[in-house]
């Protein structure tokens, strides 16, 4: 026996080693293609980190989005925090008044169509409550402002707002105290505030009041709101985990060559997929929370945010953090079996099995079908938003799929023309998947826009009222309270010789009484008293002939009401004005005998106006009680700053004065607040479809880089290689858009049957493809560097 038979294993049968687990290949096969595209060279790290980038842009997306539930939140308890809290109106409010409260009135006004609110503040006591955002009242002459006010009084051509507001500026309210960093707010101090003059007591902060609820329709335009602007993003995602496939995919063949199964060439593809969905995970949380730095410099549709108000929800985060790789490997699984990998190379281009069309309208007929089902809204009722949002989902995301196909069997057909022509269809031919995939993100955000532009437009009547108001006769109402007697007068004087006032309907109104004593449930007759020289009755009244020193006895349309007002004003009797003040008698003016009756007549504020009016040769208007001005203004709109004039006149006067624009139409608040989200979240979905577009096209044309180089070497001229590349974009959006179109008006029709209300116009889309028409435009002028860069000889150099 030698020493090597001594060490030869014993004889007997040798036990194959165990194959491993199902999960244990998994994970080692992941692995592996997380080691490719951590470690695939160059080629690699430049398709990684375009996954990366596509998928980062998304995540930010979501992030922010799932960052608005806690935005609206914090809006809304920094809005009550600052809620005052009166008390209550009472003959004896002296009562009320303690060392804490605070005398305060609105001095709000609007400068150049933008909102500025602010309160002029009086301290009643030794220490009164402040609102939150500042430690102290501000002094009588000084105010406290926000950033944003700050920056505009302080900006070069804003004399006419300083003029308005000539306090002295000595802080800045904290955020706490601001809904956010765009609102224009103030608080003043005031030593002539009183009861008196319109002040009323405050004891606290923090009453939020009663808030309205959302109607019905409401609900489910906000339902439809959050589904379009989140359902491109999706895409947009499952799009941009596909970037650089043909590349992987031959890495995949050589794989096949040294041993590989079709089963593990998907699954690394998988782990390549996943490394760059999680690395897009930390580049959109990078992205977003440098973006969140600068979101309280950013202000859209007049919308801001706080940078602390941008704090995603944790649970939403999560599902995000969970979803997204998971989306990234089941789109890269279900890619690969489109794909037949052999170990001598990708068979992708050959002519396969067409794509089958039943299925891809199985799901926008579900959509329309959940629809059906879910019934009509009623008007009252509850709203379930799982149905609505299901079938919209259902529907937009058959469009997507309906697209591949459409692009697939139009580009088919598709022979001869100019040499760019030739070149965008050959290549669309070859492989329409991916340009289906790059517009599929425009093709959902515009058929979303269209059905809910046909929503929105179904129920503007709803939320917009016809307020009566005549812009024609007066631009501007103004009303005070406060303002009687002889200043009552001067106020209108100070109107009519304002800079660009053209017209002023100025009166002068109290209330008149039937003398005599009521008891128990006896209603005292009463009516308006009006004061206004003839050319300012005659807009107020059906008055033919007019003199100074004439009345009027004034009926309305009602003939209840005109014998209500007879009741008060008799002719040739006394009636009286009632000065709210039991130490003085109430004043007596007899009507006199000869007053003409007349109709009453619609004024520029839309109001019918009726009573007793005269003219100042009747009455000494400064002599009358309690009395309160009202001037309905008309300026030249050719004036610049017309209205900006008016209103530093009305603040000079009164601080308080009421003043507001007359509008024809008046739009309700929630209504209008859902708009602006819409346009906020359509203008970054628009970028968002706008860089995926880029960064697909930037994509695709560095697989193409060796054959630009060849067709430039063969005389090929860059122009016709730049028109080629339009037509590749642009074939596959029209056809999306007409897809989006077909879609959106379906769906929106639907919508609108659900809510009960009728389609009021077909040809809202026509913006809408507008703008998708324009991203064809700009991404192809942001590729065109690219394009230069690439069509260079060294493009032929091959390792």
């Amino acid at each position: 026996m030698t020493l090597l038979d001594e060490k030869r294993p014993p004889a007997g049968p040798v036990r194959p080693p165990e194959p491993p687990s199902r999960t244990a290949s998994w994970l080692r096969d992941l692995r592996l293609g997380i080691r490719f595209a951590a470690a695939g060279g160059r080629e690699g790290w430049i398709r990684t980190l375009l996954t990366a980038v596509g998928v980062g842009l998304g995540v930010a997306l979501l992030l922010t989005a799932a960052s608005v539930p806690h935005m609206l939140d914090e809006r809304s308890a920094r809005d009550q925090a600052r809620s005052e809290t009166k008390i209550s109106e009472s003959p004896d409010a002296s009562a009320k008044k303690s060392d804490s409260t605070v005398l305060r009135i609105e001095a709000s006004t609007e400068y150049h169509d933008r909102s500025i609110t602010g309160f002029l503040m009086r301290a009643e006591g030794a220490h009164p409550v402040v609102p939150p955002g500042i430690a102290a009242l501000p002094a009588p002459g000084e105010m406290v402002v926000s950033p944003a006010l700050g920056k505009l009084l302080g900006s070069p051509g804003n004399e006419l707002l300083r003029q308005r507001l000539p306090y002295e500026v000595t802080g800045t309210i904290a955020d706490e105290g601001l809904r956010s960093p765009g609102e224009l707010w103030f608080y003043a101090g005031s030593d002539t505030l009183t009861r008196a003059t319109g002040g009323h007591r405050v004891a606290g902060y923090g009453d939020p009041g009663p808030s309205d609820p959302l109607p019905p329709i409401l609900i489910v335009l906000t339902i439809m709101v959050c589904v379009v602007l989140l359902a491109p993003v999706a895409i947009f995602i499952a799009t941009a985990v596909r970037f650089g496939g043909d590349r992987r995919d031959r890495r995949l063949a050589a794989l096949r060559l040294v041993g590989a199964d079709i089963r593990m060439t998907r699954r690394i593809a998988a782990g390549e997929a996943l490394f760059g969905s999680v690395l897009g995970l930390a580049i959109g949380l990078v992205l977003f929370l440098l973006g969140r730095r600068f979101v309280g410099h950013i202000e859209v549709w007049d919308v801001s945010a706080f940078p602390s108000d941008m704090a995603p929800d944790p649970l939403l985060s999560v599902l995000i953090a969970f979803a997204v790789p998971l989306t990234s490997v089941v789109v890269t699984l279900a890619a690969m079996r489109s794909v037949v990998i052999e170990p001598l190379g990708v068979v992708r281009n050959g002519r396969g099995r067409k794509r089958r069309l039943w299925w891809r309208l199985l799901l926008p007929l579900a959509g329309l079908a959940v629809f059906g089902l879910t019934g009509k809204v009623e008007e009252y009722g509850p709203v379930n938003p799982y149905p609505v949002a299901g079938g919209a989902v259902l529907v937009l995301g058959g469009l997507a799929l309906l697209l591949p196909w459409l692009v697939e069997a139009c580009v088919k057909r598709l022979r001869g023309g100019p040499v760019p022509w030739q070149l965008a269809t050959r290549r669309l031919q070859l492989s329409s998947g991916a340009a289906s995939r790059a517009v599929s993100g425009v093709t959902v955000a515009v058929a979303g826009a269209v059905a809910l532009q046909m929503l929105f437009a179904a129920m503007n009547d709803d939320f917009n009222r016809i307020t009566g108001q005549d812009p024609s006769r007066a631009q501007i109402y103004a009303a005070s309270e406060i303002v009687g007697g002889e200043a009552a007068v001067h106020t209108i004087e100070e109107f009519r010789a304002t800079k660009g006032v053209t017209q002023v309907i100025g009166t002068v109104e109290a209330y008149a009484t039937k003398p005599g004593t009521y008891k128990g449930e006896e209603i005292q007759p009463t009516t308006s008293f009006t004061v206004g020289d003839c050319a300012t009755l005659r807009e107020l009244a059906r008055i033919t002939s007019c003199r100074d020193g004439d009345t009027f006895v004034v009926h309305p349309k009602d003939k209840g009401q005109a014998g209500w007002v007879d009741q008060t004003a008799r002719k040739g009797k006394e009636i009286e004005f009632d000065t709210y003040n039991r130490s003085r008698p109430p004043l007596r003016w007899t009507l006199p005998a000869d007053a003409r009756t007349v109709g009453s007549r619609t004024d520029p504020l839309g109001e019918d106006r009726w009573g007793i009016m005269v003219t100042p040769g009747a009455i000494d208007a400064r002599t009358l009680p309690s009395a309160q001005t009202i001037a309905q203004i008309r300026y030249d709109e050719d004036v610049p700053d017309a209205a900006e004039y008016i209103r530093n006149t009305a603040a000079r006067l009164d601080p308080g004065m009421r003043v507001a624009s007359l509008n024809s139409v008046e739009r309700d608040r929630q209504y209008a607040s859902i708009q602006t989200g819409l346009q906020v979240g359509a203008t970054a979905i628009l970028l968002l479809i706008a860089a995926s577009m880029l960064v697909t096209q930037l994509e695709q044309l560095r697989e193409r880089k060796r054959l630009l180089s060849v067709l430039v070497a063969f005389g090929t001229r860059r122009v016709t290689l730049g028109w080629s590349v339009l037509w590749q974009t642009a074939i596959p959006v029209v056809l999306g858009l007409a897809v989006a179109v077909a879609g959106g008006l379906a769906l929106g029709a639907t919508l609108c049957w659900m809510v009960g209300k009728q389609v009021s116009d077909l040809l809202l889309f026509l913006p809408l493809a507008g703008a998708g028409a324009g991203l064809i435009l700009l991404v192809t002028l942001l590729s065109l560097p690219v394009l230069w860069r690439l069509m260079r000889p060294d493009g032929l150099r091959a390792e």
